[in-house]
């Protein structure tokens, strides 16, 4: 650890973030009496003190950061309302076999896509009345939580959001599942059918639905 001196005594009060995210706003109280905050932040992105994530939101550089980064939590913070899901969701909880390296989110927002020095995040914008269904929240820390959805969301939200899926038949979203995602079939066992029943139900995408039910039944 670097020695301690009265020019470090702000950079040190970085830790205090741990590993999560914070505004612009909040840096320049922490600069509060600073003739020229602005450049004491340009100068701790120049030095890596700083990690911006996008305009006026950063997370502390590896210096000063204490605790583990978790991406979903920054997913969460860079774009919201959202709710990690999709094929990131899908590795998350064990359903697919090749790592996941983009964040993937639903959002009630317009869809993004966000670049950054931690990787990139996209959203894509589901139907309002189904954003909710199948979240679930999960602990960063001891005193930070992040939306993700579970299993039966993340296949729900991959079937509805992916374009051009015909998959209506039992057989053909059986394809899709273990052929195209290479889903592990043993994961799918236990999975909450009613999850994908609301889904169904909202008349989105209902023959692809109705067939990803029939999948789940038979592996029940």
């Amino acid at each position: 650890m670097q020695k301690k001196t009265n020019g470090m005594i702000r950079e040190y009060k970085l830790e205090q973030f741990g590993a999560v995210p914070f505004s612009h706003g909040t840096l320049m109280l922490l600069l509060k009496g600073y003739r020229r905050p602005n450049d004491k932040i340009a100068e701790w992105l120049r030095r890596g003190d700083l990690v911006p994530l996008k305009r006026g939101l950063y997370v502390a550089g590896p210096p000063w950061r204490k605790g583990e980064l978790s991406l979903p939590l920054v997913a969460n913070r860079l774009y919201g309302p959202s709710c990690v899901s999709l094929d990131y969701a899908l590795f998350w909880h064990g359903l697919i076999p090749e790592r996941v390296y983009e964040v993937t989110s639903v959002c009630m927002r317009r869809s993004r896509v966000f670049d950054n020095a931690l990787g990139r995040f996209s959203y894509l914008t589901a139907p309002q009345s189904l954003f909710p269904v199948g979240m679930r929240q999960e602990q960063a820390s001891e005193r930070e939580t992040f939306l993700i959805a579970g299993p039966e969301k993340a296949l729900c939200d991959k079937v509805l959001l992916t374009r051009n899926l015909r998959a209506r038949s039992r057989d053909a979203m059986q394809v899709f599942l273990f052929e195209d995602l290479r889903l592990d079939e043993e994961a799918l066992v236990g999975l909450d059918v009613a999850v994908v029943a609301q889904y169904a139900e909202s008349g989105h995408k209902a023959r692809q639905l109705h067939a990803l039910m029939q999948v789940l039944e038979e592996a029940r």
